[in-house]
């Protein structure tokens, strides 16, 4: 299709595409360590990615398991119209369903159903708490049920966005929740906090400071649901950034999963923008629309 080749040597397209991925960071505002870090995060696995080109531009692609199926990634795309050899590409190698990570807007796949975003903001560095909202450190004892809570409602995010199962979304979330807090209540760099208002608990949140160079990662900013309707949401996200000068960090970062339009709302009035944003779509609905994985 159009002459598109693949190349064995990456080394004519490796420093370009690491360049376009900072100058996307810097854009979005991070500082260059932090920006550093978030490359070598887009980068992993770069040398098992399959790189062609049609001599005007750069195509990378590959895959990946994910909970038992397998998921074809679009990593670049500089050639015009070369979306579908891209995507033919992933077919032919077995995938279900194609993802992309995005900086800087859908451009040609905003077709692609939104996934999750990666949401960042810089904080005040003297950010107070909202007036009539105290904060406390959650307890031991009261770390099981905030635990199960959270468990609960991350599968449910997880289905929601559509990618995964019921049944695999559980499966994620115990991986993921061992993975971060390995060490349960007492894990180091997390804190956990309920916010009250008068003298009610209105909702938790987790964070984790130092997750990358001058970010805390917010994990949870939650508002129980009966008390939700009253601006405590807004007022959760000062306590995130409250949090986050709490920790010495500069700038708080959290994931939102696709579907939950209320939150995204919440983050774009308050500040927090979209750093990166995974797209995906199942190669069964491209089908429809003509792709063959011939």
């Amino acid at each position: 299709m159009n002459g598109i080749r693949i190349v064995a040597d990456q080394a004519g397209w490796r420093g370009g595409f690491e360049e376009r991925v900072l100058a996307g960071y810097r854009a979005a505002g991070c500082a260059e360590p932090l920006a550093r870090a978030l490359l070598e995060r887009a980068v992993e696995g770069v040398d098992g990615w399959t790189v062609a080109t049609d001599g005007t531009g750069w195509i990378a692609v590959g895959v990946s398991e994910d909970n038992g199926a397998t998921v074809g990634q679009i990593h670049d795309l500089t050639v015009p119209r070369g979306r579908a050899w891209a995507e033919r590409w992933c077919a032919e190698q077995g995938a279900q369903r194609v993802e992309v990570r995005l900086t800087g807007g859908a451009g040609e796949f905003a077709d692609y159903p939104v996934r999750q975003q990666i949401r960042m903001s810089a904080t005040a560095e003297r950010r107070e708490l909202p007036p009539g909202l105290t904060v406390r450190r959650l307890t031991e004892e009261e770390y099981p049920a905030w635990y199960a809570a959270e468990e609960a409602a991350y599968i449910a995010d997880i289905v929601r966005a559509g990618t995964l199962t019921p049944e695999q979304a559980k499966a994620k979330s115990g991986q993921d929740f061992a993975r971060y807090l390995p060490q349960g209540y007492l894990t180091p760099g997390h804190a956990f906090y309920v916010m009250e208002a008068d003298g009610q608990a209105v909702g938790t949140g987790w964070v984790n400071h130092g997750f990358l160079p001058g970010v805390t990662f917010g994990f949870s900013l939650e508002v129980y649901e009966e008390q939700r309707g009253k601006g405590y949401g807004r007022a959760a996200m000062a306590v995130g950034e409250w949090a986050t000068r709490q920790g010495g960090d500069e700038a708080m970062m959290f994931n939102v999963f696709g579907g939950n339009d209320v939150a995204m709302s919440l983050y774009d009035s308050t500040g927090f923008a979209v750093l990166d944003e995974y797209r995906s779509i199942g190669l069964q609905a491209l089908s429809g629309a003509g792709l063959s994985p011939g």
